[in-house]
């Protein structure tokens, strides 16, 4: 089965591949850009991750997608759908390298993602878990026309609490898409 890959103005979206892992591992290296993501990981622990989302793309169908700038071709991080086992609802996640914060593109590349995630994933709702500090990612989720729903907790080991954020389908559909 061909992997998916969508298309915005600006991005390529398409399923991780072993050459995105050296820009995966230094995103996770980084500080400020791992504060939400987990927190700084080694690069063997930044393996990990990423091979469970490439498995998840085999086994599920889905997972986040490689965000590929179009202009650059370069790689500047995750996001999409993700639904782990235990995961308090479907979410449609970002997570970008610092260089490509404020421009942009986590909700460009996210509207594309829910597109497709209510299309071709059949889902009804999207939600987005976001650290409760995390202010750029809660503005994200405005822009996307999400609404803050409660607060929950990711299941173990990462046990954190976390705000939901999120929107039905009927919801997406009947508003301006952002773009």
């Amino acid at each position: 089965m061909p992997e998916p890959v969508l298309e915005t103005a600006r991005l390529i979206l398409r399923p991780p591949r072993a050459e995105d892992f050296d820009s995966w591992a230094g995103m996770m290296a980084e500080p400020e850009t791992a504060q939400f993501l987990g927190g700084v990981q080694l690069r063997t622990v930044a393996w990990r991750g990423f091979i469970m989302v490439a498995g998840a793309w085999a086994v599920q169908g889905f997972a986040m997608f490689s965000v590929i700038e179009k202009a650059t071709g370069r790689w500047i991080g995750r996001l999409g759908p993700w639904q782990p086992e235990g995961w308090p609802g479907t979410e449609i996640g970002w997570g970008l390298c610092r260089a490509a914060w404020g421009t942009g593109y986590a909700t460009e590349g996210a509207a594309a993602t829910i597109d497709w995630a209510f299309d071709h994933l059949g889902w009804t709702e999207v939600i987005h878990c976001i650290a409760p500090e995390n202010e750029p990612s809660k503005a994200v989720a405005r822009r996307l026309g999400s609404r803050f729903r409660g607060l929950d907790r990711l299941p173990a080991p990462i046990d954190t609490k976390v705000e939901i954020w999120g929107q039905t389908r009927e919801e997406w559909r009947g508003r301006a898409q952002p773009r």
